[in-house]
């Protein structure tokens, strides 16, 4: 696992190079390295690692996530901010299966450090609101979903959002 700048000192002596190509007359080889310029870039942005724990996700496959994840030792060094947060928000989805104690320290990291998708943050608040009403904390569970439901514009939490308000009912 790099640290996020070696990402880019690499990006930034492959486009020296490819400068160099172009500066010779290979303008085929100078394109080519630029590209692969592009995708050390493109990983300082998107870490590999995430992408890759997030189609693990996708497929329901909790493991291979938590492998993937387990990959970068050191996120505050590896990962851009952003990235930080979804480090965090992976992580508290994982343990919302075992344990809800650590899965809350996560999420809430994840949402103080932000998500930059908001579909994203009001899944995080919803499921720190789970977590809130599971621990008989009503009040600010219902705080959460309210913050939520702002952030879901496009409706994909409604059906979520209507069972939790339902078992909200019987605490």
């Amino acid at each position: 696992m790099f640290h996020k700048n070696i990402k880019l000192i690499l990006a930034g002596l492959i486009t020296a190079y490819a400068v160099y190509q172009f500066t010779l007359g290979n303008i085929m080889n100078g394109i080519s390295i630029l590209l692969l310029a592009g995708i050390f870039v493109l990983f300082y942005f998107k870490n590999e690692f995430i992408l890759l724990a997030f189609l693990q996700l996708r497929k329901q496959n909790f493991e291979g996530t938590k492998k993937w994840l387990g990959y970068i030792k050191n996120p505050e060094a590896a990962l851009i901010v952003k990235q930080q947060g979804y480090f965090n928000y992976l992580h508290g989805i994982i343990l919302s299966q075992t344990n809800i104690t650590q899965a809350e320290k996560f999420l809430r990291k994840a949402v103080k450090i932000g998500l930059p998708m908001d579909h994203d943050l009001a899944m995080a608040k919803l499921q720190l609101a789970g977590i809130a009403m599971t621990k008989r904390r009503k009040r600010e569970a219902t705080n959460l979903m309210a913050e939520a439901k702002k952030l879901d514009k496009h409706g994909m939490l409604k059906d979520q959002m209507k069972m939790m308000k339902d078992q909200m009912k019987k605490i």
